[in-house]
């Protein structure tokens, strides 16, 4: 019998180093002033006539871009320095903003970004679209723009990914604790999880659960899942709650539940009483998805209560519900008004989530 034995060697590679090669005559502009918003949470600018999309900027912002892709129609660059910023500009609440991924737009003051996603809308409609428009009525901005959401999913890494920057700064991979990874994956990166202290997405409850999770499997010696290797006993987490704060957990095992996960349903249970329905789940498959899976009860019911007006939701672990519970509401009350019904009409409900 003959034994192979491999071996595997990570490296760490600037990022400077993919502006090598056949990137290195891209060039360098300076003091360039961004003009409007394009979709996907960048901003642009026209550089000789040429669309520029530029991330983690806002329109009026004078800044020193570096070309980082070149096409026939449209360039892509990143912001190298920011000369001047824009009047508009704001504070990022989140200390995660621009590496996360998520909420993209908290540089741009609210009432600027619902004014430039409606002129996106007009102008896909009538300039792309060649349709011609009446008088359009304004966005109905939502009344929060932080904790409004009712649903997030955590990811458990072994591995936790850090920006070059970090690790420069540390003094190198090994100056830096990469276990026990807990939050979002990086943009386009299956494997690549940001460990998130803090999310304003939620009522601060998801802070609480989270990083509690985090620091009992590192006590206890719980391992958080490997995406290469398919093993590790934590997988996610699936976070939901009513507007009464009433929270539902679903706890995803990447491995056959045994007595350490039995004991961190128990911890989450006494130290969370917000929790009125905590699930687990075993996921041995090679994706996230729990949709063809069995969810177990640990404590409570399998669902919790949304109500709008005199209507009742059970909402489930495998549910879709708007995740905005507010601007839900404020959804259906503009489909009801333009309908117009009177009460004497057969209503067909052709889609519904829940």
């Amino acid at each position: 019998m003959r034994t192979c034995v491999c071996h595997f060697f990570i490296v760490i590679l600037h990022p400077n180093l993919f502006d090598m090669g056949k990137k290195k005559n891209l060039p360098l502009i300076e003091n360039v002033e961004i003009t409007g918003v394009a979709a996907e949470g960048k901003a642009l600018v026209r550089i000789n006539d040429i669309v520029t999309f530029v991330p983690n900027c806002v329109p009026g912002d004078v800044v020193d871009l570096q070309i980082t892709k070149k096409k026939h129609s449209f360039m892509e660059a990143r912001v190298e320095r920011v000369v001047k910023p824009s009047p508009v500009r704001c504070e990022a609440r989140c200390k995660h903003f621009g590496t996360c991924g998520g909420c993209k737009w908290q540089i741009l003051p609210y009432e600027e970004q619902i004014r430039y996603k409606q002129q996106q809308i007009v102008d896909n409609l009538t300039r792309i679209g060649k349709v011609e428009l009446p008088e359009i009525s304004p966005i109905l901005g939502s009344k929060h723009i932080f904790e409004y959401r009712n649903k997030l999913e955590f990811t458990c890494a072994d591995r936790k990914w850090f920006p070059w920057e970090v690790i420069e700064a540390a003094g190198g991979l090994d100056k830096v604790d990469t276990t026990y990874g807990l939050g979002f994956h990086i943009p386009n990166c299956f494997d690549k999880v940001l460990d998130i202290e803090e999310c304003h997405l939620m009522p601060e409850i998801n802070n609480r659960i989270r990083n509690g999770v985090r620091e009992y499997a590192r006590t206890h010696g719980l391992s958080f899942y490997n995406e290469h290797t398919h093993e590790g006993q934590l997988r996610t987490l699936i976070l939901r709650n009513n507007h009464k704060g009433e929270m539902m957990l679903i706890v995803s095992f990447g491995e056959k539940v045994n007595d350490a996960c039995m004991a961190l349903l128990e911890y989450l249970h006494i130290e969370f009483p917000e929790i009125i329905s905590l699930l687990y789940v075993e996921n041995l498959k090679f994706n996230d998805t729990i949709g063809d899976l069995d969810v177990k009860v640990y404590f409570g019911q399998d669902h919790i209560i949304e109500e709008m007006e005199d209507l009742q939701f059970k909402v489930g672990p495998k549910s879709f519900y708007q995740t905005n519970t507010e601007q839900a509401y404020e959804l259906y009350k503009v489909a009801r008004n333009f309908a117009e019904l009177t009460g004497n009409e057969l209503v067909y409900d052709l889609y519904t989530g829940t």
